[in-house]
């Protein structure tokens, strides 16, 4: 079976332009989500996607594959569908841009479900949510999954409420039961293109979660649990945080 993994990368960003090129421990943070993925044991093919031409040759100086593509779409994933489309793949995977110490085990995880099972248009991840303040941050996507992992819901609410636990003052020593949503997808190809031509919908534009669309029009997720985790970098000083964990590991 053909897997890509494509990385959608892009120069601009609101909060950190160019991060991309930004160097971590003398290399670029897109260049080491290129190392992290490409050690992956299920994945064929690493190709970035970017709409500037700085990334483009950045990534062809290591080595890496890079492909040009339009700088007006709306998402990632219309980034990924427009690379998708001129791809002979059975699954792409949709890798962040802004994860250099990605878990290669974390995308084959993803991807195990899908080469099992020909059913599944598509997969995600999870991982235990380890702290209240993190339960109840709207930044932190929650995920409720049915008995065998398919996704019921995605909220950046806290779900499952838990209506005999939940604190009016202060945080219980107990763990929240829940489950953090980690943004890693997996697609078939075909399940891409049609998931990419259809219209945003309600729930989706309500919690600005882009996942939403697939469950609302009928189509199942499957959800696989993991207890690795990633840092996305989003400000310098992220980048001074992946720097430590490097060196310390």
């Amino acid at each position: 079976m053909q897997i890509a993994a494509v990385i959608p990368a892009r120069y601009a960003s609101t909060r950190f332009p160019g991060k991309p090129l930004i160097k971590i421990l003398g290399k670029t943070m897109i260049e080491r989500v290129c190392e992290q993925v490409s050690r992956c044991q299920t994945v064929n093919r690493v190709i970035v996607a970017t709409d500037d031409a700085r990334i483009l040759q950045a990534v062809e100086a290591f080595g890496g594959e890079a492909w040009m593509t339009r700088a007006d779409h709306a998402s990632g994933t219309d980034r990924l569908a427009e690379v998708a489309e001129s791809l002979r793949v059975d699954l792409v995977v949709n890798v962040q841009g802004d994860e250099p110490l990605i878990a290669p085990s974390m995308i084959d995880a993803a991807v195990t479900p899908l080469l099992e099972d020909a059913t599944l248009p598509m997969g995600t991840l999870k991982t235990p949510v380890r702290e209240w303040r993190e339960f109840r941050d709207p930044n932190v996507v929650k995920v409720v999954t049915d008995e065998v992992g398919d996704a019921l819901y995605f909220s950046r609410a806290p779900i499952p409420f838990p209506r005999d636990e939940w604190p009016e003052q202060g945080e219980p020593a107990s763990q929240p039961k829940a489950y953090r949503h980690i943004g890693l997808y997996v697609y078939r190809r075909d399940f891409l293109l049609q998931f990419a031509a259809l219209p945003q919908s309600p729930l989706e534009i309500l919690e600005k979660l882009e996942q939403l669309r697939a469950l609302e029009n009928g189509y199942r997720i499957r959800v696989v649990e993991t207890e690795e985790t990633s840092i996305g970098v989003d400000t310098p000083e992220d980048v001074v945080l992946v720097e430590r964990l490097l060196t310390a590991g």
